[in-house]
């Protein structure tokens, strides 16, 4: 079976899918997302300044119209339909756009909001995220809460069994840093982020997508997508925008994604959007599988030729 799969935050770059960019489907998928949020994301995504891309409500609805760009001209070209979607964090937008349950229109609008809100629960400054390597899961939940006190600190993106991302305050992250070390774990690296994702810190930004999502009207999936939240894939409309609500406060369980992946007899996974974040995670989570990124032409015409 064939799963695509729809990177988050840290996949953007300037000057992505310039490869595409004489692609009409693909300006088209730009200009319909820029429409709806009165911003021109193609040429923000090319010609920068970056640091404008990398704020958070600009860098979500800019690769979530990257990935739903590249879906579309794998559509055209005739590729072959996944049996399964899954999407990292943003991504899982870009996956229920694939599906068919959101709009590009209406996930645009919400993934901006959704960036605007993770900004404003948390000052800059007063969160942080670290990615741990090496360590087992029970050990990083034992120290964060060891360390807390009257902070957050938790376990946010489980992303392979060698590979835990953990949020919180500045402080906490720090002294769960010091302490893993202290046990033996060698390599705990500060993440460059303004936001600390996925952790009870999020809750408030969680409220208001909740009353967002509650003015949207879902179609059913297409094609299944499994959630973050808990590797579960629903058809109830109810159900996703509880996933997609729990997903800002709770980790992203990526692995897990990638364990039912491999259940479902996954051999092929491609990664839709810039960047092969994802394709690095399922060298490690599901090593029989073959992966591809299609960040650019080069990779479409091999996966193409290689999967349809």
């Amino acid at each position: 079976m064939l799963a695509f799969v729809f990177p988050g935050q840290g996949s953007q770059s300037l000057g992505m899918l310039s490869g595409y960019a004489d692609e009409a489907v693909v300006r088209d998928s730009f200009a319909e997302a820029s429409a709806a949020i009165d911003l021109d994301l193609w040429q923000l995504s090319q010609q920068g300044p970056e640091v404008d891309l990398n704020a958070t409500t600009n860098t979500q609805p800019a690769l979530l119209a990257a990935s739903v760009a590249l879906w579309r001209l794998w559509q055209q070209r005739g590729g072959a339909l996944p049996g399964v979607l899954a999407g990292h964090s943003l991504g899982e937008y870009s996956a229920l756009v694939a599906a068919g349950v959101l709009s590009l229109a209406d996930a645009t609008r919400l993934v901006q909001l959704r960036g605007a809100a993770m900004q404003e629960a948390v000052p800059v400054g007063t969160g942080a995220m670290a990615v741990v390597l090496n360590a087992e899961l029970a050990l990083i939940d034992e120290v964060c809460e060891s360390v807390a006190g009257d902070e957050v600190v938790s376990a946010a993106n489980l992303n392979s069994a060698a590979q835990t991302v953990i949020a919180g305050h500045v402080g906490a992250v720090e002294r769960a840093r010091e302490a893993l070390v202290a046990r033996g774990i060698k390599r705990v690296m500060p993440l460059p982020v303004s936001v600390p994702s996925h952790c009870a810190l999020m809750k408030p930004a969680a409220e208001k997508l909740a009353q967002a999502l509650s003015g949207i009207d879902l179609a059913e999936p297409q094609i299944p997508v499994l959630h973050n939240v808990d590797a579960l894939t629903y058809s109830d409309s109810a159900q996703i925008k509880q996933a997609l609500v729990e997903q800002l406060c709770k980790p992203v369980r990526w692995l897990d994604c990638m364990l039912a992946m491999q259940a479902q007899n996954v051999r092929r996974v491609a990664e839709c959007g810039p960047g092969k974040v994802l394709v690095g995670l399922t060298k490690r989570g599901m090593s029989e599988a073959e992966s591809m990124t299609l960040s650019a032409p080069e990779n479409l015409a091999t996966a193409l030729e290689a999967w349809s």
